[in-house]
């Protein structure tokens, strides 16, 4: 077995709303999806948009409201601090909540954090300690 992440299915209120947000952001949805669910090609890793009550039923669970704080975030990580500071503008220009604004962080980088319309929390960072390949992806140690 090779451990990986293909997909992360987000549960949103409005899948067209939050569509046309992630689209807005500058993410080209996939032919693949339809009304009731969008796919984003995010290099590699592909980023679906499907209604809350719809995901929860998916998986037996009870849909119920979403927690203030949900325990997961997504990581978009930018080659510099003036890029992630760009990506932020572009993101409150595509009606993103800026939750935490990006600033000098105690690991060594520069961060901050979004929500996207369902609450949904993106940390955009700059993490010197991981440098980015030309194809935008994270290089470990």
């Amino acid at each position: 077995m090779t451990p990986r992440i293909n997909l992360v299915t987000l549960g949103v209120a409005d899948v067209a709303a939050s569509r046309a947000f992630y689209e807005r952001l500058g993410l080209k949805a996939s032919s693949a999806g339809n009304d009731n669910i969008t796919f984003f090609d995010m290099n590699g890793v592909v980023l679906a948009l499907f209604s809350h009550a719809a995901l929860a039923d998916d998986a037996a669970m009870a849909a119920g409201e979403p927690p203030v704080f949900r325990g997961v975030t997504m990581a978009w990580n930018a080659e510099s601090e003036a890029s992630v500071d760009a990506i932020f503008e572009h993101a409150r220009g595509a009606g993103a909540k800026i939750v935490k604004p990006p600033h000098k962080v105690f690991w060594g980088g520069y961060s901050g954090y979004f929500a996207d319309p369902d609450g949904h929390l993106w940390e955009v960072a700059h993490n010197p300690f991981f440098p980015i390949d030309a194809s935008g992806r994270i290089q470990l140690p």
